[in-house]
Formats: C-alpha cells, structure tokens, sequence
C-alpha cells in the first residue's frame, strides 16, 4: 500500500491549494478514502470522506462549504480543493484508507503527508 500526498504549500488567509493523493497497491476502487489533518501539537483531525463507488461526500462542519473532496477511480488518485483557507487550516495533511468512521484502523498506513501553511 502506498499513498502519496502532493500540492501542499503556503498561503495566505483567503487562498487556495489543490491537494492530491496517489494511490497504490490496493483496490482503490473499492475503498471509501478519507483525508485527515494534524496541526502541530495536536492530534488527528478528520476532514472529508467519500465513499467508493458512489462517491457521496463528508465534510467536517469546520470545511463545509470551503472544500471539495473528490475520486478519480480510473486514475487512482484522491483529491481535496481548499478554498477560502483559514488560518485553523494550517496542518499536515494525510489521506487515508477508509471512511469517517473506519479510517483510524489505517492511520498507520498513512501516507508521508503534505504541508498546508495559512500565513499572512
């Protein structure tokens, strides 16, 4: 398994990135995928899932509305755009196997992450 997480950056408040997740080594397809933060000192927080075949969303109250989590299953790839970023949004970014409710089972497997600083 392996999980590759790509388009972080710096940005300032109001901004926007586009985050993106190879995937490998598993069936993507069939898998519900999630994407989750961490901010510095804190633990792991859920942002977005979406199911696998049918591709329903999820969203933390927090991103509701800014972002837009999305599949491609063809290309194995998972994505998040981050609109109107707040400064609470600056963390690591992971994607993850798994729905909101099952993705803690493979947080070991997490990707390496990719940064997102929201920084006037």
């Amino acid at each position: 398994v392996q999980l590759v997480e790509s388009g972080g950056g710096k940005v300032q408040p109001g901004g926007s990135l586009r985050l993106s997740c190879a995937a490998s080594g598993f069936s993507f397809a069939t898998q519900d995928m999630t994407w989750v933060r961490q901010a510095p000192g804190k633990g792991p927080e859920w942002v977005s899932s979406i199911s696998d075949a049918l591709a329903i969303t999820y969203y933390a109250d927090s991103v509701k509305g800014r972002f837009t989590i999305s599949r491609d299953n063809d290309k194995s790839t998972l994505s998040l755009e981050m609109n109107r970023l707040k400064l609470d949004d600056t963390a690591v970014y992971y994607c993850v196997r798994g729905g909101r409710r099952t993705y803690s089972i493979y947080w070991s497997s997490r990707g390496q992450g990719t940064q997102v600083t929201v920084s006037s």
